[in-house]
Formats: structure tokens, sequence, C-alpha cells
């Protein structure tokens, strides 16, 4: 067996305990920025750590778990009323945006990138100090909504995550600053190219989908979602 199809041969997750309840998914969101200055469009991917033990090795977006003081960082720009009215649908007040600063933060730390414009820098606390330390705010116009996806209930670790798209030129730099290392490596991949590396079942999905809503912005956002054993697809 090759190494890449040793990879694709791992779990995506730990396991459910036996007879345990499903776990309650955590709030996440994750951002594909695509590149558009080649013949194809790329979209920024990095390999998560094989020490992990949700998604070893895979290739995902950046993006992750939502952080209490997401709910208070500042921001430069806020959601465009369509995307904010969209994530208000389904969410109680002030965790859309949270969520999407919590993409813009997460890239950051995993990718060394900014989405956000220029500022002033000033004082922040806690996992937002790094990031407004490069005199940079969030810019969250940058952001529109492509997906929801929540975690299968036989998996022991998961996550109820908004998959978000932003164009690379809403970057401050494409030129990356120190990041945490969360991330073994990351690249530029064309969506085809993308396609042939080791990713997560709903990554795959949602490059497809990607694809899609380029040709097509007005096509409805999926929500992916599993009920009696099974996933039932559903629109947002």
């Amino acid at each position: 067996m090759s190494e890449a199809e040793s990879v694709f041969r791992k779990p995506e997750g730990p396991p459910r305990v036996p007879g345990a309840r499903a776990v309650r998914p955590k709030n996440a969101a994750t951002v594909m920025i695509v590149r558009r200055d080649a013949a194809k469009p790329r979209v920024l991917m990095g390999r998560r750590h094989g020490g992990h033990s949700f998604m070893p090795d895979r290739w995902v977006f950046p993006g992750g778990r939502i952080d209490r003081a997401d709910y208070r960082a500042p921001f430069a720009t806020d959601m465009k009323p369509e995307v904010g009215a969209l994530f208000d649908a389904y969410l109680p007040a002030g965790r859309g945006r949270a969520l999407a600063l919590a993409a813009i933060r997460e890239t950051w730390e995993e990718t060394g990138l900014l989405l956000a414009r220029p500022a002033p820098a000033r004082p922040a606390a806690g996992p937002w100090r790094g990031f407004v330390a490069q005199g940079a705010l969030a810019d969250l116009d940058a952001l529109d909504i492509v997906a929801r996806a929540v975690t299968p209930p036989s998996v022991g670790k998961r996550f109820d995550t908004w998959f978000l798209l932003a164009d690379a030129e809403r970057l401050m730099s494409l030129d990356r600053q120190a990041d945490c290392g969360e991330l073994e490596e990351i690249a530029w991949v064309d969506f085809d190219e993308a396609q042939s590396l080791p990713l997560p079942t709903v990554t795959r999905m949602m490059l497809k989908e990607a694809v899609l809503r380029m040709d097509d912005p007005a096509r409805p956002k999926p929500f992916l979602r599993y009920k009696d054993r099974a996933m039932r697809p559903v629109h947002l």
C-alpha cells in the first residue's frame, strides 16, 4: 500500500464510544480563499498534522472552532446584510459574526495570512492580540456563505461547521507572516488537483460546491446533516 493510500484509509475522527450518546457538535467555521491570478482558480489548503485525532494528515481549508474572544473582537467591515441575515435565521444573535471572525482568526493562526484591512495597531486580548498587532482588522465584508455541515453522530469529535468563501484579493498580502504551525504545509491548489489530495469527505464535497457556486452565485446553499443514520441534505 502506498503512503497516499494509507492516508486515505485513516479514520477522519475518533469513533463514538459504543453505547454512549452522540457528542454535541461544537460551533466552527472555515473559509475557502480563492486566488484567480492564474489560468485556473486556486484555493488555499493546508495539511493537518498526522498526530491530530480529528482528520489527521488530511488537506483542509483554514478554520476552526469558535472562541469566546471572537464575540468581542474588533473588525474593519461588517458582514454583508444577506450574510448576516442568513446566520441570524439559524443562530442566536451575535454567533454568526463570531463564527465569521473565528474563520478569519484561524486563517491567520494556521496560514499566517490576513483577511483584513490595514488599521492602526491597538491593544487586543487573547488570541486576537497577534492579529491586531499586525496593524490589521478583520474584513468581514469579504465573506460569503457556501454551506453548513454537521459531523456524523458516529464520530466522537463533532463540529457544526459553516463553510465560507472569500477572494484572495481581500488578503492584505500573499506573503505569509509568522504562524502557529498547526498546519504542516499550505499550498494554493487548483480545484482539479485538490480532488487528488487526501481530503475529508466533507472537504471534497465543498470543493465541488465552490466550483458550482462560482458558476452560479444564486445556487441554493446546502445544509448537510445526519438523521436516522443517514445524511439528510437540505438547503439553508
